[in-house]
């Protein structure tokens, strides 16, 4: 069997959830399929990488993904293809079209949803109406549909009523805990200034509607005295939300200490974020959308508890008073939810003997439920069944 898969993301270019799980599931697929990755960008080692047309450089950024997707159809197109796995609506133009030439069957990964991120709008304009029209598309088209989660499969039945609930499986994102595990070392403290000695919670995500940066920023204004906050906060989605995030960081500080809050504005390497992991008295998760989040299950591998909203795919992940705090979200109420989120923070670092059996019962959740192999080996199965 031989598969091509489409992603916009591939090392070293990997920032969010959707190319953190595509960058685990290639190698544990190759080692059972041929597997070919076709993603954006210029060269790669392990992969064809594919540009946007010098014609399109200037175009919105949501066209110009659409020109870059016809380079992939072509490229793949002089290929033997059994299956089509394209992942975000980012590649799924590509995976339809690409169906639709080779008359072979397309698999959709749902990592999120275009109708669920509205906020988008602000940052592609009239390019959101577009990225919404290829999603629906390809859902409608695709031979299956992987949903990272129940919530998720919940979700792309609701937005999308024509999909057969039958062609949607959930399988879930993975993590894995031979490279994601507690890293007793300080050096990565010591070079971003933080304090050891004192309890801080992590915050790491891009800076964008989805994440609840803001929601974690006036949650903090209520954290007890004496703990710090770490933002591992980068590619902000527009000058709007960027400046929006800049004003909370210097109130914050303003009413904290600028020494209480540490902001991490470039993407950390792993090695640094391993060690932020461990030391995190509390990993934070205030996304207000999040079909899985990955980044609460890399938090969980590294022994540290989770305080996390209640949102999509979050509640299958972290175990609520088990491997840490889920809290209500409502869009209608966020002051609410910004004090519950400060109050579940608070009680799991004045408790350090609940934070450490949270963090032990998160490494074990992680490592018996969420393995790289078994995800492959589900993924496989769906792969020949669409092929019959």
């Amino acid at each position: 069997m031989r598969t091509a898969i489409l992603t916009k993301e591939w090392p070293p270019n990997t920032y969010g959830g959707a190319g953190v799980h595509v960058q685990f599931l290639v190698p544990a697929l190759r080692k059972h399929i041929s597997v070919d990755v076709h993603a954006f960008g210029e060269e790669y080692p392990d992969a064809v990488g594919h540009v946007t047309p010098e014609f399109l450089k200037n175009a919105n950024p949501a066209l110009a993904t659409l020109g870059t997707n016809l380079d992939i159809v072509q490229a793949i197109s002089q290929q033997t293809v059994d299956v089509i796995h394209s992942h975000t609506w980012y590649s799924n133009f590509a995976g339809q079209v690409g169906s639709l030439l080779l008359n072979k069957p397309l698999v959709v990964t749902a990592h999120s949803l275009e109708p669920l991120r509205p906020w988008k709008a602000e940052q592609l304009g009239g390019g959101y109406r577009l990225s919404s029209w290829v999603e629906k598309s390809a859902y409608e088209s695709a031979a299956a549909i992987i949903a990272v989660s129940a919530g998720m499969k919940s979700d792309v039945l609701t937005s999308y009523p024509d999909v057969d609930p039958a062609n949607v499986h959930v399988i879930h994102n993975g993590i894995d805990t031979n490279i994601y595990r507690p890293d007793p070392a300080f050096d990565a403290l010591d070079k971003y200034g933080i304090d050891p000695a004192v309890p801080y919670v992590l915050f790491v995500g891009r800076i964008t509607r989805q994440k609840g940066l803001p929601h974690l920023l006036e949650a903090a204004k209520k954290f007890d005295e004496g703990v710090q906050l770490v933002l591992c906060a980068s590619s902000p989605d527009t000058p709007e939300i960027g400046m929006e995030v800049e004003q909370l960081v210097a109130e914050l500080r303003a009413e904290r200490g600028a020494h209480m809050i540490h902001w991490i504005r470039e993407q950390a390497p792993l090695a640094d974020l391993l060690q932020l992991f461990t030391h995190a008295a509390v990993f934070a998760c205030p996304s207000i959308y999040e079909p899985q989040g990955i980044v609460n299950l890399e938090a969980m591998a590294c022994e540290t508890a989770v305080v996390a909203s209640n949102v999509g795919g979050i509640p299958e992940v972290v175990k609520d008073g088990e491997t840490g705090i889920l809290v209500p979200y409502d869009a209608q109420e966020p002051r609410a939810f910004e004090h519950a989120f400060a109050e579940s923070v608070n009680r799991v670092i004045a408790d350090s003997t609940l934070a450490r059996s949270m963090g032990a019962q998160g490494r074990a959740r992680a490592v018996s439920a969420f393995g790289w192999d078994a995800i492959a080996a589900q993924t496989i199965h769906l792969y020949e069944s669409v092929m019959k």
